[in-house]
């Protein structure tokens, strides 16, 4: 059974239905720091937002009642799961649930950079990439009337012509380089194998075979023994930001690896095959024409446009990549003005997209405000730590660890994963 246009609407998200009193919402696995356009983007919802790392002891004393106290409550999780006391009371009191990550244009930075999302990709199945169970993506894939959708399918035509030409992406922004400057001069097939995270959680819910990069790079040389195999590792792996677990020097004899920066379309620009595992690089290959194997099993997989290593037995319908793109890009995720908080259209977000790369200085994030008083200490002498503290974290992070740090050095420490070092920002940082 196909969906028809009047059908859309079957696919609701968080937000789309009015409500006389705010819906009691729980977020957890929301880092602070992504917490602050929620109430502008859901104003239909009332927000509770669950600490991170948060024990199953203060859970059961602190939260379960809060929650049980509500009329009609509903939870909201980043990325795939729930924690498992939160999975089991959903389970038990039919409590909703919605996974939420961000959507496929982000922002006009080369990452998310502590900055609100330009658009949200919400499922009450399952978050996209995870593919061993069906998301509202893949049923909207595998279910919907593209072709009796003859407007949509305009739209869609017309998006990827303007993702193409402008080279705009999820992330944006970075330094601007060509891919001759890079790559060097093309002489024979090119072949781009994208690395990823591997313990990104795209990877680990993707990719059912525990794929490392490095045996991406062993099966693309073995396949393409005449091309030249180009290996870009992800670049929170170069900058150590994110643990590798292979190591790129191990293949570096079969490929050239590629470390300098290059935006995504000038990656892809000159090349005839993408091997990846889960990246959203393969679809923004696909929608360029160029060949691509999937070693996992991402959104963009099974419908025909791809080669898979990981068949999908849910899928099987063969999809345009027009239709694709229309599921993906125009139905599916959320876009929002990122000042008023207010819903936008797939075209409006890349305008915007546009509009800040073309004013880089509308991208600087101020610094905090000198004060004489307040968590910056008496007379704001903490102020001064960034001189001191910048380069260990430099040497330590990357760049965009130092953006951040530098435009709230609080928040920079309160959102880091690893408790130790949110002990030193709550040593240097003691208030606020």
């Amino acid at each position: 059974m196909t969906l028809t246009q009047r059908q859309r609407e079957g696919f609701a998200i968080i937000s789309s239905a009015p409500t006389p009193e705010p819906v009691p919402t729980f977020a957890v696995q929301i880092a602070e720091w992504k917490r602050e356009p929620f109430g502008r983007y859901f104003p239909d919802r009332h927000f509770h937002f669950l600490p991170m790392n948060l024990g199953e002891r203060e859970f059961e004393r602190v939260w379960k009642p809060r929650i049980l106290a509500e009329q009609d409550p509903e939870f909201l999780a980043w990325g795939p799961d729930l924690p498992q006391p939160l999975d089991a009371l959903a389970k038990a009191r039919n409590i909703p649930v919605t996974f939420i990550e961000d959507g496929f244009l982000r922002s006009a930075r080369p990452s998310a950079s502590r900055t609100p999302p330009l658009s949200l990709a919400l499922d009450s199945k399952a978050i996209y990439f995870d593919c061993r169970h069906p998301s509202q993506l893949e049923e909207l894939l595998g279910t919907y009337d593209f072709e009796a959708d003859a407007e949509l399918m305009t739209r869609a035509r017309a998006g990827i012509t303007l993702l193409t030409e402008s080279g705009i992406s999820k992330y944006n922004g970075g330094r601007q380089r060509t891919a001759e400057e890079v790559y060097g001069e093309k002489t024979r097939k090119r072949v781009l194998v994208v690395g990823q995270v591997e313990d990104d959680a795209s990877v680990r819910y993707g990719c059912l075979s525990h794929m490392t990069n490095n045996d991406l790079v062993l099966l693309a040389a073995s396949e393409q023994p005449d091309a030249q195999i180009l290996y870009k590792p992800h670049p929170d792996v170069l900058s150590r930001v994110r643990p590798a677990r292979s190591d790129p020097a191990e293949v570096a004899r079969l490929c050239t690896l590629v470390t300098e920066s290059l935006p995504l379309a000038e990656a892809l620009r000159t090349v005839d095959h993408v091997y990846t595992i889960t990246s959203l690089a393969g679809f923004e290959a696909i929608i360029r024409g160029i060949e691509v194997t999937t070693a996992g099993c991402p959104f963009y997989s099974g419908w025909g446009l791809t080669d898979d290593r990981q068949p999908n037995p849910r899928r099987g319908r063969r999809l345009s990549i027009e239709a694709l793109f229309a599921g993906a890009y125009l139905l599916y995720p959320c876009y929002f003005d990122p000042e008023t908080g207010e819903q936008s259209s797939f075209e409006e977000t890349v305008a915007t997209i546009r509009t800040q790369l073309e004013e880089p200085q509308g991208l600087a994030r101020p610094r905090p405000a000198w004060r004489a008083w307040g968590p910056y200490g008496l007379f704001g002498w903490r102020h001064l730590l960034p001189a001191f503290v910048t380069p260990v974290i430099r040497k330590m992070g990357s760049d965009r660890d130092v953006e951040d740090f530098r435009a709230d050095p609080i928040r920079f420490f309160r959102s880091l994963s690893d408790r130790k070092f949110r002990i030193i920002g709550r040593i240097l940082y003691p208030f606020g």
